[in-house]
């Protein structure tokens, strides 16, 4: 617990509103309010409570911006992680907004809250861009399995091998070449099967454009030391060196190795 701090915030944050509620550890007291996605106004209600109070919330979809707003305006909050966060069975019986409030706020006061390394917005931003790229792959992926799954449909598998017997790969110049060739009697078909390739093929071309940028990110003086290190470890690329360097933000942050693996999952 922060010393002098005698009075501590809840706040159960959604998209467009938050509930507030405020626990004073001296006198018992415990008041609440209801605002819209809005830092200002729960700032002003904060220090109208207590201008010392102390706020968490818990780590989730709406990110980091809270925080960094309330921060801006002179309030200190902390985010808290949820998968840290243990409630008695008869709290989850019970969940509503105010009682998640309040169960945020009695934890803050009694130090059992698990804060979350809230990454500055140049590194927030790495982090988004690297993202992007996972979500390019993922795209590409599921546009490879469509094109795929339409072609079986129709009988159609990529079976070509080379003099030697062993079977070509996908999605290689022979794949292409192979696709290039099909034809179907039906226009619905050929329309079909039209936008299927295209989609590949724009999926492809925005993965390579998001790779361009993460190495771009990468090579800043902020992280090159870092990834150029991490690159020199067998089996990663400067792709999977910068998204390893974004994610961790500062490595000083972890106490030793065990806590890294335990963060990436690992152990």
């Amino acid at each position: 617990m922060t010393m002098n701090v005698t009075t501590f915030a809840g706040l159960d944050v959604h998209a467009r509103s938050i509930k507030a509620v405020a626990l004073d550890v001296v006198t018992g007291e415990v008041r609440s309010a209801t605002f819209g996605y809005d830092a200002c106004a729960v700032a002003e209600w904060t220090r109208s409570v207590d201008p010392a109070a102390r706020c968490v919330y818990e780590s989730g979809v709406t990110g980091f911006d809270l925080q960094k707003k309330l921060a801006a305006l002179g309030v200190d909050c902390v985010i808290g992680a949820v998968s840290k966060m243990i409630k008695p069975a008869a709290d989850r019986r019970r969940k509503n907004d105010r009682n998640d409030a309040e169960f945020l706020a009695r934890m803050l006061s009694v130090g059992n809250v698990v804060e979350v390394w809230v990454p500055d917005d140049e590194c927030e931003a790495a982090r988004d861009l690297a993202r992007a790229l996972d979500d390019a792959r993922e795209d590409l992926r599921r546009q490879k399995q469509r094109l795929s799954k339409f072609l079986l449909r129709h009988g159609l598998v990529f079976d070509e091998r080379t003099p030697s017997g062993q079977r070509k790969g996908n999605w290689t110049g022979a794949y292409w070449s192979w696709i290039s060739s099909i034809s179907f009697a039906e226009k619905a078909d050929n329309d079909a099967f039209a936008f299927y390739v295209d989609a590949v093929r724009q999926a492809e071309e925005d993965k390579r454009r998001l790779e361009k940028l993460v190495a771009g990110e990468a090579s800043r003086p902020r992280w090159k030391k870092r990834v150029d290190s991490l690159r020199c470890l067998k089996g990663i690329d400067v792709m999977t060196a910068a998204d390893i360097v974004f994610e961790a933000g500062e490595f000083a942050r972890f106490r030793n190795a065990r806590s890294f693996a335990a963060w990436l999952g690992l152990t």
